[in-house]
């Protein structure tokens, strides 16, 4: 009897609306589309859901600095971002904002649950007050020297050095970002979540794992450092949601930014015509369907120890995975304005199509949190070679002879049989490298079975058969096969390319390629007539890209 079919939720890490999307960012969207891709291609029902993180006070003051309400200025940027995420095809089943009503209702509900669990109370702390600025200051916006290994310029919140964490109070010689003075102290009174009571429910979530082991062995470093209270308040001024009951003060934009990702499920469901126990039946805690977040190391704290323990302190079900990306680089160095190497999705897109930095992130991401590396000439020479040298040049190199000798009709026999089981074959193995995350493994597969159907074809040589009349039946068979070895091939790309497989699905005729399409072989249909496919990518345009990636030189 057949399974029925996995439900699925996954969700990406919510992006600032605060400025553009650059080829950083696309690490991670990139990498989750693509798990997205497969997972409905091998018949899952999987939704991908994203929004715009509006709140906080970097959105406020910047929105102060354009002289626009924030609630504009957050809209104009969600509007930016998902367009540029089109562009690069990444596919969200819905894209919402966290200033929405669903999202209002939701951080209130959780506030009024935690409330009646004794979770969260009120304190009188002590806190950065910039006094030429007139507001407390944010963790993010005090900068100074770690209080654990001593590195200068960090954070008030935590370290990007040592990956510490810490209280504002204990950053060395600190500063404010909005003007340069030096903190003082002020007392306020604040809304604290008590971490410290999930533990043990926390520490068995992460032994069951559902984290990469870096993450998991990062988790105890701070388990046995004890897990500090989360003040989940803010003063005014503040864009974000007022705390119910509580004049002046509003919920921290890390509480209500995750809840995000429940509240675009809520919206999509509203638009479907759905009701709460739709969004129950993923979210509640006695739930079988499946839910990860796709995040960088930078905010694993976040995601793997207040997330999991605000749901199940709400009494909603945690995730089942978190899935944890490193950092890009590029040729070896942090990315750099100043070198040009800092590039907006938008600017990428003046120059370069998309497809090429698609496949080479997929040639790259593994499940680890490594860092990974664009190397701008190795993605140039990788992407010509493996794209436009091997893959689609062997559709290239068969359907000519097709559709000149055969009138675009395919052989009503395979040649090589075996070759074609072989790649059949493939298809398993391919598929558990897509679902462990691992595209580094599945793109080398890939290739690998491109250079043997171009090794096949370049063995048969049909442009030599095709001189002698009595052997068109052997270049049929020949062709027909190319041109199945690279349906397979396209098939095993469709997550990474979707939109040039879309068109390799025009020339094949044969309607969508899902994953049970590698048990099948084309005989006897006719193909369309072959278009180029995909055009060779040249360092000039690299290097222009670069070029127009530098700020402006100072009038």
């Amino acid at each position: 009897m057949t399974p029925p079919p996995r439900d699925i939720l996954v969700t990406s890490a919510l992006p600032y609306a605060n400025g553009p999307i650059h080829i950083g960012h696309l690490v991670e969207y990139i990498q989750t589309d693509i798990w997205v891709r497969f997972q409905r291609l091998s018949g899952a029902n999987c939704t991908y859901l994203c929004a715009s993180d509006a709140h906080g006070t970097p959105i406020m003051l910047k929105a102060r600095e354009l002289g626009i309400p924030a609630e504009e200025m957050v809209e104009r940027y969600r509007q930016e971002h998902l367009r540029d995420f089109k562009r690069f095809q990444i596919e969200f089943d819905h894209y919402h904002s966290t200033h929405s009503p669903e999202n209002r209702e939701l951080v209130e509900e959780i506030h009024a649950r935690l409330l009646e669990r004794d979770l969260v109370e009120w304190r009188e702390i002590d806190q950065a007050y910039d006094a030429e600025a007139k507001m407390f200051l944010p963790d993010r916006f005090i900068r100074g020297t770690c209080p654990v290994c001593a590195t200068a310029d960090q954070y008030g919140d935590s370290c990007e050095a040592c990956g510490a964490t810490y209280s504002p109070a204990d950053l060395k010689d600190p500063r404010s970002v909005l003007s340069g003075s030096t903190p003082v102290r002020r007392a306020s009174r604040h809304l604290f979540f008590r971490l410290g009571r999930l533990e043990a429910s926390l520490r068995e979530w992460i032994a069951g794992g559902r984290l990469d082991i870096s993450v998991a062995r990062k988790l105890e470093e701070w388990f046995a450092a004890g897990l500090r209270d989360w003040d989940i308040s803010r003063d005014e001024p503040y864009f974000g949601f007022a705390i119910p009951g509580s004049p002046g003060k509003y919920f921290y934009v890390w509480l209500d930014a995750p809840v995000g990702y429940l509240a675009s499920h809520a919206s999509l469901i509203a638009k479907r015509g759905g009701t709460r126990a739709d969004l129950d039946r993923y979210w509640g805690s006695d739930s079988s369907a499946e839910v990860y977040h796709f995040i960088g190391k930078d905010i694993a704290y976040f995601h793997t120890l207040f997330w999991p323990a605000l749901l199940e302190g709400a009494g909603f079900r945690k995730p089942s995975a978190v899935y944890v990306h490193g950092f890009l680089t590029v040729n070896g160095q942090k990315m750099s304005k100043s070198r040009g190497t800092f590039i907006p999705a938008a600017t990428w897109l003046e120059h370069l199509p998309p497809d090429f930095l698609r496949y080479y992130y997929a040639c790259k991401l593994a499940p680890g949190t490594e860092d990974i590396d664009l190397n701008l000439g190795d993605f140039v020479a990788r992407g010509n070679s493996d794209l436009v040298g091997k893959y689609v040049n062997i559709a290239s190199r068969c359907a000519g002879f097709i559709e000149r000798q055969f009138e675009g009709r395919l052989a009503a026999g395979p040649g090589n049989q075996a070759l074609l089981q072989e790649f059949a074959d493939a298809s398993e193995r391919i598929a558990a490298a897509y679902e462990a995350r691992d595209y580094a493994r599945a793109m080398r597969d890939v290739m690998k079975l491109a250079d043997r159907a171009n090794q096949y074809i370049d063995e048969k040589k049909p442009w030599a058969l095709a001189k002698d009349p009595t052997r068109a039946a052997d270049v049929q068979a020949v062709c027909t096969d190319g041109i199945n070895l690279f349906r397979l091939l396209s098939l095993y790309l469709k997550p990474v390319l979707p939109a040039l497989v879309a068109k390799a699905e025009i020339f094949l005729n044969a309607g969508p390629l899902t994953w049970s399409a590698a048990a099948t072989v084309l005989l006897g249909t006719r193909i369309g007539r072959y278009e180029p496919l995909i055009t060779r990518i040249e360092q000039a345009a690299v290097d222009r890209m670069v070029e127009a990636s530098r700020p402006a030189p100072p009038a």
